[in-house]
């Protein structure tokens, strides 16, 4: 496989990984653009991506981490990228680093080491105290749309087991219309292919027209929301789960308290 063959294989799970870290679609496409820009000025760099997936999310993490430092102007944002940025702040931004590429991108903690420059027990503590701020996020009440019964049980034991209540489950759009028509979520976890054929994307835009509310998509085919045709979700865990990485998602999509991508 070429190079640049590679390095597109690869591109699709980096977008959602700077997606997740950043809490924009915007954001976290603009690091991944730049990632790649910095490749072709830079033949040592470019070469070393011929190794995987570790240089690339390495050579991301530098470009990352020179620039969250520098983060926009108050002034220069709307309300909600704000509020986020402000969150971002009272939180080392290391931590949920270290935890989105040992469970979101099912690194090892020696791989995450190495993209971070952290030694491998570095991040087995960063990982500790990442769990330890999701257990102290505040529980809000989550719809579970997914047709699956027992994938849908698996996810109401495992939000439960975080201290969230279940507002309802739902099947079809129909049903998660139901639900919200008598209970407004906190939260959405969402599989795209539901039961009567109808859209899991459809039942979220229902929600979603009645004000902001965080999403998780779960699904088998994420190739079909990453595909840079449409606003694309912040938010996405591939079929099939390790609970971890939802657990993730839970903390980010909560931590940035909308899914809506920051223009």
């Amino acid at each position: 496989m070429s190079l640049g063959n590679q390095v597109a294989a690869n591109l699709p799970c980096l977008r959602r990984y700077a997606r997740a870290l950043t809490g924009s679609q915007a954001s976290g496409d603009s690091f991944v653009r730049a990632t790649l820009e910095a490749a072709l000025s830079d033949e040592e760099l470019k070469a070393s991506l011929a190794d995987g997936r570790v240089p690339l999310y390495r050579a991301f993490n530098k470009i990352w981490a020179s620039a969250y430092q520098d983060a926009p102007k108050h002034e220069e944002l709307g309300q909600h990228e704000v509020a986020a940025q402000d969150r971002l702040r009272r939180v080392t931004p290391l931590n949920r680093q270290a935890l989105l590429l040992t469970t979101l991108e099912d690194f090892t903690a020696s791989e995450a080491g190495e993209i971070m420059d952290l030694g491998e027990g570095d991040i087995q503590e960063l990982v500790r105290e990442a769990i330890d701020e999701i257990d102290r996020e505040s529980t809000t009440s989550v719809l579970i749309i997914e047709d699956e019964p027992l994938i849908s049980m698996q996810l109401e034991d495992l939000v439960s087991s975080l201290g969230h209540e279940i507002c309802g489950t739902a099947a079809t759009r129909t049903q998660a219309s139901e639900v919200v028509a008598n209970n407004k979520p906190g939260l959405v976890l969402a599989d795209i292919q539901l039961a009567d054929g109808s859209s899991g994307l459809d039942a979220v835009d229902d929600i979603l027209s009645l004000g902001s509310v965080p999403v998780i998509f779960i699904t088998a085919y994420p190739e079909r929301l990453l595909t840079g045709d449409r606003p694309e979700p912040t938010y996405l865990v591939t079929k099939p789960f390790q609970e971890s990485t939802v657990r993730t998602a839970i903390s980010q999509a909560l931590f940035f308290g909308s899914s809506r991508p920051f223009a």
